[in-house]
């Protein structure tokens, strides 16, 4: 096999963003071509072994190099996808498209959509009043949600946040659970928590929360009020019942925005009652002012396993159904 030695020179990097953390990045990069010899001192790597191998592994380092320069940033999840062959850019809103930023978390950290869907999620939110946000679990629907909820509270277009869950999952019931009721129903609000933690330093946030600035309940506190000059966002919505839904956006004032969250693949609810999201976007498909955007696994923005997870149980899924289709189908032959 022809050998060859390539040296790259990597320019104006931080060396530590791009090896990573105990040199992460640049192990996974060996891993991936166990028959070359990989060293790397400064900003300079040397690539020793199979032409063919050299130049794959040259275009890799070049694009892991795009990509720290284009987003100022180069997660371990972005390499191991270039590395199985993952276009970095194909779902996700490239560096020419000028990623708009949501808004800027603790410590500066800039909130933005990361993928296209996360932007059409964006955009629809901010023309319209009522959003159904439907995906699987990793796509940033709740994340996203609570950054442009914070967004709107600090460019003062509304007074307060209200978000709140249906406090049903995985047949959990609260009078078993230890503690007050606060105590019972943080467990259920705390994916709303961590990202508010995200975004707001903790002693605003705790002025914002003694304040009722910002509001967390359970679906059933809001039964009887009316929600006006706020930013409402009902997360994990599959888990509602129509009546429930159809009491939660009943609630709504003329100056109230609502994101409506949720993943019909985990309904946790008993089997014979019917999510109220599902039965919700089909009947107000069609009403101005209220939009449902779609993500999918490709919106995915947790670890790389988590797509093929989703994967693995979206393909027993169709299985399923093809075989209950097949002996649906063989049962009306058989009758006929």
């Amino acid at each position: 096999m022809p050998q060859s030695e390539i040296v790259l020179n990597i320019e104006n990097i931080d060396p530590l963003l791009f090896y990573g953390e105990n040199n992460v990045k640049i192990n996974l990069l060996k891993k991936a071509f166990p028959d070359l010899t990989i060293t790397s001192r400064g900003n300079q790597i040397k690539l020793i072994g199979d032409k063919k191998d050299s130049q794959e592994a040259k275009s890799k380092i070049e694009w892991m190099v795009k990509i720290l320069r284009d987003t100022k940033e180069l997660s371990v999840h972005a390499v191991e996808d270039l590395l199985q062959g993952v276009n970095p850019y194909s779902n996700k809103i490239a560096p020419s498209e000028n990623k708009k930023v949501i808004l800027h978390g603790r410590d500066g950290k800039s909130i933005y959509a990361k993928t296209k869907n996360q932007q059409i999620l964006v955009e629809a939110v901010e023309n319209s009043d009522i959003t159904f946000v439907i995906g699987p679990a990793g796509t940033g629907k709740t994340y996203t949600a609570v950054a442009l909820a914070v967004r709107a509270l600090k460019n003062k277009e509304v007074k307060k946040i209200i978000l709140t869950r249906p406090a049903v999952e995985a047949g959990e019931s609260l009078g078993f659970l230890p503690g007050d009721l606060k105590e019972k129903i943080d467990p259920y609000l705390r994916p709303l928590y961590d990202a508010l933690d995200d975004m707001i330093p903790a002693e605003r946030l705790a002025q914002f929360m003694e304040s009722r600035v910002i509001e967390i309940a359970p679906l059933a506190f809001m039964r009887g009020r009316t929600l006006d000059n706020a930013y409402i966002i009902l997360d994990e919505a599959q888990n509602c019942t129509p009546v429930q839904l159809k009491m939660f956006l009943t609630r709504l004032g003329p100056s109230a925005k609502a994101i409506i969250t949720g993943d019909l693949t985990q309904i946790d609810l008993p089997y014979h009652q019917k999510s109220g999201l599902k039965d919700a976007t089909y009947r107000l498909q069609n009403i101005h002012g209220i939009k449902t955007v779609y993500l999918s696994r490709e919106d995915v923005v947790r670890h790389r396993l988590v797509k093929e997870i989703l994967k693995a149980y979206e393909d027993e899924r169709m299985r399923k159904e093809n075989m209950a289709f097949s002996e649906s189908a063989n049962k009306t032959t058989e009758e006929e």
